[in-house]
């Protein structure tokens, strides 16, 4: 008992302690599953926690029901028309690029490891394909927004591409077993043949599975808690028995957890809302268990040949596997190197590495020890550098305010509304309009406002103010417009260290021409920096901002006075009504500023202080 108790507090005070490092990490950009990992190596046999752990059958199991939830979580929060838009791309990378990128990365495995080809096809296939633990996590968190197609390409991939990596993982490890005595062309067509089998019964699983779980939720009165324990259990169930016929399980989950996550049904927000949360822990537990697994000072002879594959995989056997899939993905070459690069190795890599462990392969614990410090070199190299990286190809989006405190209340399914109750924060947009005149988005509707425990109807509110609750109905993809309409606006000076910063000697149309900005001939050559000053039609100071219809700029770097660097933030997901009150606003000074210039040659306006 006394010994069952120990390992309770000590199990809770390891996750506890992961989860406040993993909160930490973010202030200084770390992967926060990179965090976990190295928890795991501390409280392992090589670290101060002094934990003797090997028992690979368990990580196993583990593991196995870990990446069910995982992906389940990740299909509930992938829209529809998202997925269908990013379908035939993502399902051409998680096959034919699964495909390329390992027998790319297995001809650099060869090249520095000491065994033979079918040994280096097993190291490629176990890393071909990227993580969903890790790409969901890094796409949902730390404000990186990119363009919704290509973020939809990178989700599903991530979703549809484990099939793939089994199915080489587990022939690669059946041939070596078999002292490859089998035909080659007997090989190609057993692997084509369950191959097939993966995929058709994955995706007829998962549609079926998924529309079987909507239909008990729909039908089923039980306590509202039920609810997601019910949608969890049927998840593992799912994945669990496509495994043993044959099928994929994960593409069955992750398409199951699509299906309801895509439809409307009596308990959207607390399925949800509970499995955001279940998906947080089995990450956390699945990246301490692999951490724990591992014996740090077993990994240092195979330290620089594992960071040449490492290497071969990020920088060669990505990249081309995108390039050769690039004719059909449509997406513009910037957007090509940001998809090559955000190719994310987790778990799934680490995972698939057990399996020839627990195969009994001679080099088990080489190919193990390989994998984890390939996956360690892509959660430090690429999951630290994905913002700036983002930034530097200019496939990000502004990063959305902060979400303003609401409640979410469950309608009937049939309705495909909700209703929401917000508080209204300080200086938000809602707070400087009359309630008659605020943007709501279409199919939306201002139901009651709650002020100084009175609850009022519309009508008879003309403005509402800090502190007003307002009960709202709208449909769900409206939700991102209401969190701005009721959020505080941030206030100047603005954090700045995410922008895209030029000197303020560059041309400003070059820059501005690239977000659709238009300028007044006579404005376009001016430096940047001159155009801003003038604009601001106050003393410049760091931190000072111009709204721009489609980007802000920002002054970022002074010396003696005046602006030496000027920063820009696109903001490419303002409403159509906001574009249009800001160029309003701007156009009438920027012809004034053109007009100047040609009279009297300058766009210098008057200071307060002048």
């Amino acid at each position: 008992m006394e010994s069952a108790d120990t390992i309770a507090l000590f199990g809770a005070l390891t996750v506890l302690i992961s989860v406040l490092a993993g909160a930490a990490s973010t202030r200084f950009g770390a992967p926060m599953l990179l965090v976990f990992l190295i928890i795991g190596m501390l409280v392992g046999e090589d670290g101060p926690g002094n934990i003797s752990f090997d028992d690979y059958h368990t990580t196993y199991l583990v593991g196995s029901i870990a990446l069910a939830i995982i992906l389940f979580d990740g299909g509930l929060r992938t829209r529809w028309p998202v997925f269908r838009g990013a379908a035939a791309p993502a399902s051409l990378l998680a096959t034919l690029g699964v495909l390329v990128t390992a027998g790319v990365t297995a001809l650099g495995a060869y090249a520095v490891l000491d065994v033979g080809y079918l040994q280096a096809m097993l190291i490629g296939a176990i890393v071909s394909s990227t993580d969903a633990a890790a790409v969901f996590l890094i796409l949902s968190g730390r404000g990186v927004r990119i363009r919704e197609r290509l973020r939809g390409i990178l989700e599903a991939e991530a979703g549809l591409n484990d099939p793939v990596a089994v199915l080489l993982t587990t022939t690669c490890v059946s041939l070596i077993q078999a002292g490859v005595a089998a035909n080659a062309g007997e090989t190609g067509w057993l692997m084509a043949e369950r191959f097939v089998f993966q995929i058709a019964g994955g995706l007829l699983g998962g549609l079926v599975g998924g529309a079987v779980m909507l239909m008990a939720i729909n039908r089923m009165a039980i306590a509202s808690g039920l609810y997601p324990i019910m949608a969890a259990s049927a998840a593992v169930l799912l994945f669990a028995a496509m495994q043993q016929v044959g099928a994929s399980g994960f593409l069955a989950v992750y398409l199951a957890g699509l299906v309801v996550g895509s439809n409307r049904h009596r308990a959207t927000y607390v399925i949800m809302r509970f499995h955001d949360g279940l998906a947080w822990l089995c990450q956390i537990v699945m990246f301490l268990m692999l951490g724990l697994l591992v014996t740090p000072s077993s990994l240092v002879p195979l330290i620089v040949p594992a960071l040449a594959i490492g290497l071969t995989l990020i920088l060669v056997a990505r990249p081309v596997a995108v390039l050769l899939c690039a004719p059909f993905l449509k997406l513009a070459p910037r957007e090509g190197a940001f998809l090559s690069w955000v190719g994310l190795r987790g778990a799934v890599p680490i995972f698939l590495g057990t399996i020839p462990v627990l195969a009994g392969l001679e080099d088990g614990d080489l190919y193990f020890g390989i994998v984890y410090i390939v996956v360690l070199l892509s959660l430090v190299l690429q999951g630290w550098s994905v913002g700036p990286v983002g930034r530097r190809l200019n496939v990000l989006l502004a990063p959305r305010p902060e979400q303003p405190p609401r409640v979410e209340i469950d309608m009937p399914s049939e309705t495909g509304r909700v209703l929401v109750a917000y508080s209204v924060q300080p200086q938000s947009l809602a707070t400087r309009r009359t309630v008659d005149r605020l943007p709501l988005p279409a199919d939306s509707q201002i139901v009651s406002i709650l002020r100084d425990g009175q609850v009022l109807p519309a009508a008879r509110v003309d403005r509402v103010g800090p502190g007003d609750d307002v009960l709202v109905t709208t449909v769900s993809d409206a939700l991102p417009t209401m969190d701005r309409l009721f959020g505080a606006r941030p206030s100047q000076p603005r954090d700045t260290t995410a922008l895209f910063r030029f000197p303020a000697a560059t041309q400003a149309g070059a820059i501005l021409e690239q977000y659709g900005e238009w300028l007044p001939p006579a404005l376009a050559p001016l430096p940047i920096g001159e155009l801003l000053t003038a604009l601001l039609r106050v003393k410049p100071r760091e931190g000072a901002r111009i709204v721009f219809a489609r980007c802000d700029l920002v002054v970022t770097a002074m010396a003696d006075g005046a602006v030496t660097q000027v920063g820009l933030e696109p903001a490419l997901d303002r409403t159509p009504g906001q574009v249009a009150m800001i160029r309003a606003r701007l156009y009438p000074r920027l012809l004034w500023g053109a007009l100047r210039r040609r009279v009297v040659g300058t766009v210098r306006t008057k200071s307060p202080e002048e």
